[in-house]
Parts: structure tokens; C-alpha cells; sequence
């Protein structure tokens, strides 16, 4: 259940490479419990941001609290109370999935017995159990894209990043990675996710779109449908790029 506390506060992020401005004075909460989309077109700075947010980037000023915690002085804090699943899956290909899963268990500090339960379960869930000493560069696309986000909330984080974590996998497998992210909100977690699939945004509470390094449009699906007399995101993403 989406509350009006705020797990993430921004307040004018700038984060500058050289005279290039990434990320131009952006601000916004996200509120705990709530699916927040982060959208915008390649180059628009949306993962510049999230690198800041997750701790493994500096921004160049302005002000940023992560799950309660402060960017500049915080970020191992930051990292404890984190998920992260970047484009890439974040997964070791030359690993078996339990190995996978014990090595993040871990890096997120879980003591044995907690890392030994969540694997069963997690690999229970997923159906993986037959598959648990298979290597995960021998897996389709699809199973490991839902393995990488389960493991990036094996601990229970009070936030997960997703990076474009749906990117060339089929439809139905990215319903089912959606099924997921519900899932994990039931549990409390809040889900922080790119994507540049426009029907994607409709599943979102809120949405925020960026283009050239600002935040141009924020609000909850229908009400973009609306402030821009549009049919789907589609076309709201379409009217504010060009």
C-alpha cells in the first residue's frame, strides 16, 4: 500500500561531466509502497541519476536522501537498504544459479540460515529447483532476467532500482517479470524502474518523464493522459519528445 512518506527526496540533483549537464536540477520524492516510473529517451540522464541514488556515483550538488539516508555521507548505508538490477542482469554467467544467489546473499550481509531459506524459496518460486546447478550463461533470456530481480531483493530491500530490467525479452515474459514487481510491493518494497516501453508506464502508480537532463512531465498515468489529451503513454511520451 502506496503512504505519502517519502523513501526517496531530491532536491535539485545536478550532476555535471565537464560542461556536459546530465542530470539538470531534478526534484522529487518517491513515496514508500509505490511503483515510480522513470522514463525518458536515450541520453535523456536516467541512469546517471539512478547511479547517484544507488550510491555509486556523486552528484555535483543539490540534496538526496535514499531509504533515510544522505548520498554524499551515507552511501554503504544506501547500499545495505538497496536492490539494484541494472540492463545487464548484474548476473555471472560463468556461475551456477546458486552460486549466484549464495555469493549476492553474501554481499548483502545475510547470515546462513536467512540466505539458505530465501534460496529454496526463491528457487521454488521460479521453478528453478531442477535447475539450481546449471550455469547462468546456459539460460534463456527470460530466466534470467526474473532470477537477476529476485536475487536483487533476496534481502528485503526497502527499495529496488530496475535499469530497463524488461529490455528483448517477449511479451509474455515480461508480463511475468511485472507479476514479480507486484509481488515484491505486496511485500512492502518499493520499485523505482526504467523502461522504454510505453505500455509499461501504464502499470506504474506514478511517472516521471526526462528529457535533456530535466523532468518534464510527473504525474500518474491517467492524469498525463489527460494534461496531454492522449489516448496511451505512447502518445504522451510522443507529444513531450517532440
Amino acid at each position: 500500500m502506496i503512504t505519502k512518506e517519502p523513501v526517496i527526496t531530491v532536491k535539485n540533483m545536478v550532476k555535471k561531466f565537464g560542461s556536459f549537464v546530465a542530470n539538470d536540477n531534478l526534484s522529487f520524492e518517491v513515496y514508500k509502497g509505490e511503483i515510480f516510473g522513470f522514463l525518458g529517451a536515450n541520453g535523456a540522464g536516467k541512469t546517471t541519476a539512478i547511479r547517484i541514488l544507488c550510491g555509486l556515483s556523486s552528484p555535483t550538488s543539490g540534496q538526496m536522501n535514499v531509504a533515510g539516508f544522505d548520498v554524499y555521507r551515507q552511501t554503504e548505508k544506501i547500499k545495505q537498504n538497496i536492490g539494484y538490477m541494472s540492463q545487464k542482469f548484474s548476473l555471472y554467467e560463468d556461475l551456477t544459479v546458486y552460486e549466484n544467489i549464495r555469493f549476492y546473499g553474501g554481499v548483502y550481509g545475510m547470515n546462513i540460515a536467512d540466505r539458505k531459506a530465501r534460496t529454496t524459496e526463491m528457487l521454488d518460486r521460479l521453478e528453478l529447483t531442477a535447475y539450481k546447478n546449471r550455469k547462468i550463461g546456459d539460460l534463456p533470456l527470460g530466466w534470467k532476467q526474473k532470477l537477476a530481480f529476485s536475487i536483487a531483493i533476496l534481502h528485503n530491500p526497502k527499495i529496488v532500482f530496475l535499469d530497463e530490467p524488461t529490455g528483448g525479452v517477449d511479451p509474455i515474459t515480461r508480463r511475468q517479470f511485472w507479476n514479480l514487481i507486484y509481488e515484491a510491493v505486496e511485500k512492502g518494497i518499493t520499485v523505482f524502474v526504467t523502461t522504454h516501453y510505453m505500455d509499461e508506464a501504464e502499470y506504474c502508480d506514478r511517472v516521471s518523464i526526462m528529457a535533456d537532463g530535466r523532468i518534464v512531465a510527473l504525474d500518474t498515468p491517467e492524469k498525463l493522459k489527460e494534461q496531454y489529451n492522449a489516448a496511451n503513454m505512447d502518445e504522451v511520451f510522443l507529444k513531450i519528445a517532440r
